[in-house]
């Protein structure tokens, strides 16, 4: 792939001297070239005599289009004349696009209209790229033409890509009928449209003053992939420099961070009802072993601990220090923790900039950075840390030690996991608030549970990134070797700015979030349940060895929710092997069903469930089962979830790890069989078809977002 970047910057620098911020279409035209970005014969008439010349000099049928840089979707000012045919039509087009434009916007400045070869026919898409304000420079695909924003089937990846990634994308986009071909028509030139994706997405990250392009249409067809209209958007106000320190500088603080041998508190207080005295009876109740460091302004000791007027008075070294004072006070503290050179600053006042105090929040992270002291928070609840029994909260202290670290951004979000861990007994590793994330985001956060031995699964709830572009580079990492959920509010929220382009309208929603968080690996929750749910349940879940799914279950009605529960969280339902189908009819009584589901009525003794399921996770063509109990007294709840468990933990002993969900619908007493499945490391939920097949569906897409699925 060529590129002709010397042309293409002396374009960029005259527009930025004529003080434009868009290309006219000669420019555009000129800088595709640049990069063999494919677009038909054109030229720029500013007279109609002079696009009847060019007319003939390009050759009929043409397209004709108003070109003004304040109009810029042409069709809304039905600024679009096709198949002209010759010089009679071309003189009527070009007066009449001069009349549209002026009756669009009288003030528009008109650059002349744009002769152009028309395009061979084929499928219409959009290609182009935006810059997001979380993961920079992006690049998309999808259905384009005048429906683009309607049909809303479009793909985004990271800037740059490389030519198999820009296959994917192209796999990607829903409307795939369209692109193999419809009623006997031939499929498009795939590799073309691929190598046209490569050049926008290395034009973009050749030249970041280029904020939004848009090629719409493009035509792609059997024999290639040709832009009939370029939009060009320019920004040439650099981006403010991001703050990222190197992996090794992030270990070095985290573990201080989170693994602290002592810890300040900067305004303790031994009056109850203060948050300086319950994060030090958190600390203290807690059983944190390390070293408390009380400071307070005029108290010899608090709470029996020695206290310090200042952090300067310690002796010992102090590595981090939790902050309950007022947030006018704190860059002065800040600058005695430099002195002493604290690792980390936890945060908990409010009053920075989720108030609008952005000064405040700035000066206090300027005084960080000038004693390299990383910041969590501010507005926070603080966090914990149970294997090092750290509870540096002023919330309700919590101590179950597990594999799941979370965080929030919310501290209502905070406490909400809290409760659900506390409830279902999950245990955690961690729970640590972000809040308005200064400093340490969800970057730092990945990077510390990566290497901690007692962190199997990491949950993010997150409202925004500040850093989206380093986000997946460390998520893609990490998920490889530990499955990382994130639930992202506000994803119904419309763009932050208007959109000059349709690839920036388009950014502007929340399918950006889903591209990027699968390309890196990351499993995104919809909802707060569903994230802890998962968190709960993919550490118990075994990794699948391919995507053959089974549904048994005692009654037809559950069968049927439950493998429409499968194609909606995306899995594949196993056509049933003739062989297989008659071992299970030796089980099942003859009004049952073999096929997938199998059904094996409700009126079957504990045998039978006992056997179907051992045959389901005996066969190695079934990668995973799904289980539909009904409660019957033949069979009651707390007999079908013993005998399941048994089955489950003979073939276990075996080396036959299978992933195995189970839906309980009946009486009250499925609860307390779903609490002994999963005491028993065997998700199963009461009430629901739904739920069991989700976090199925999660372990799932997490195998195949890191190339894990052996089919």
């Amino acid at each position: 792939m060529s590129s002709n970047r010397p042309s293409v910057r002396a374009i960029l620098d005259r527009t930025k001297q004529a003080g434009r911020t868009s290309l006219h279409a000669a420019e555009c035209a000129e800088l595709c070239r640049a990069y063999d970005i494919s677009i038909p014969s054109q030229a720029l008439a500013s007279s109609a005599s002079q696009a009847v010349k060019f007319a003939g000099e390009i050759g009929y049928p043409l397209a004709m289009k108003i070109a003004s840089p304040d109009i810029l979707h042409k069709t809304e000012a039905n600024g679009i004349i096709l198949n002209v045919i010759d010089s009679a039509e071309v003189e009527t087009a070009f007066r009449h696009l001069l009349a549209r434009a002026k009756a669009y916007n009288a003030d528009a400045r008109i650059d002349g209209v744009l002769i152009q070869k028309m395009a061979v026919p084929g499928v219409e898409l959009i290609v182009g790229a935006s810059t997001d304000p979380s993961f920079g420079k992006v690049v998309a695909v999808g259905v384009g033409g005048v429906m683009v924003e309607v049909l809303n089937d479009i793909t985004f990846h990271l800037a740059p890509v490389s030519v198999d990634e820009a296959r994917a994308m192209v796999a990607a986009i829903r409307s795939q009928q369209f692109l193999n071909g419809v009623r006997g028509g031939q499929a498009v030139n795939r590799e073309a449209l691929a190598s046209l994706i490569c050049a926008v997405s290395r034009l973009v990250d050749d030249f970041p003053e280029i904020a939004e392009i848009d090629l719409n249409p493009v035509f792609a067809s059997p024999d290639g992939a040709v832009a009939a209209d370029v939009r060009i958007v320019l920004d040439f106000e650099p981006p403010p420099e991001r703050f990222r320190p190197s992996r090794d500088q992030i270990l070095i603080a985290m573990n201080r961070i989170m693994r602290p041998e002592s810890v300040a508190i900067i305004g303790a207080s031994a009056e109850d009802g203060k948050i300086g005295n319950s994060v030090l009876k958190n600390l203290i109740n807690g059983g944190y072993r390390g070293r408390i460091v009380p400071i307070h302004p005029s108290l010899d000791s608090v709470l029996g601990l020695k206290a310090y007027r200042s952090l300067l008075d310690v002796p010992d070294p102090v590595d981090v220090a939790v902050f309950a004072i007022p947030a006018r006070l704190v860059a002065q503290v800040l600058h005695d923790c430099g002195a002493r050179k604290v690792a980390g600053a936890v945060l908990i006042p409010s009053g920075f900039a989720e108030t609008g105090n952005v000064d405040l929040q700035n000066e206090v992270l300027a005084v960080a950075r000038q004693h390299d002291i990383r910041l969590m928070g501010p507005n926070i609840y603080g966090f914990y840390y149970t294997p090092q029994n750290l509870c540096a909260t002023f919330c309700t202290p919590y101590d179950v030690k597990g594999k799941v670290a979370l965080s929030s951004q919310s501290g209502g979000v905070g406490m909400a996991i809290l409760g659900f861990s506390r409830s279902t007994k999950m245990g955690v590793s961690a729970i640590v608030g972000l809040g308005n994330k200064a400093d340490i985001d969800e970057d730092d956060l990945l990077t510390f549970f990566e290497e901690d031995p007692d962190t199997q699964v990491i949950a993010m709830h997150v409202e925004d990134l500040k850093d989206g572009r380093s986000f997946a580079e460390v998520a893609k990492r990490v998920s490889a070797r530990k499955p990382v959920i994130m639930l992202k509010a506000g994803r119904t929220a419309a763009g932050a700015r208007a959109a000059r382009s349709h690839t920036a309208a388009l950014a502007g929603n929340d399918r950006i979030y889903d591209d990027v968080l699968r390309h890196c690996g990351v499993v995104r929750a919809y909802s707060l349940n569903d994230m802890l749910e998962f968190a709960r349940c993919l550490p118990m879940i075994p990794t699948p060895r391919g995507e053959n799914v089974l549904i048994i279950t005692g009654a037809g009605g559950s069968g049927v929710l439950l493998a429409d529960a499968c194609v909606e969280f995306g899995l594949k339902l196993m056509t049933m092997p003739p062989d297989l189908d008659q071992a299970f009819r030796k089980f099942i009584p003859p009004f049952g069903a073999a096929g997938n589901p199998v059904d094996i009525t409700g009126g079957e003794p504990p045998t039978t469930y006992q056997n179907t399921i051992q045959l389901g996770l005996q066969d190695s063509r079934v990668h995973s089962l799904v289980l539909g109990y009904w409660h019957t007294i033949i069979t009651p709840p707390l007999v079908f979830a013993k005998l399941t468990a048994e089955v489950v933990e003979a073939e276990r002993r075996k080396g036959n790890h299978k992933p195995i969900v189970a839906s309980l619908v009946g009486d009250v007493e499925v609860e307390e069989a779903c609490a002994y499945l999963f005491d028993r490391q065997i998700p199963a939920y009461p009430y629901t078809t739904e739920k069991p097949v989700a976090v199925l569906g999660a372990k799932y897409r997490w195998a195949r977002n890191n190339g894990l699925l052996a089919n």
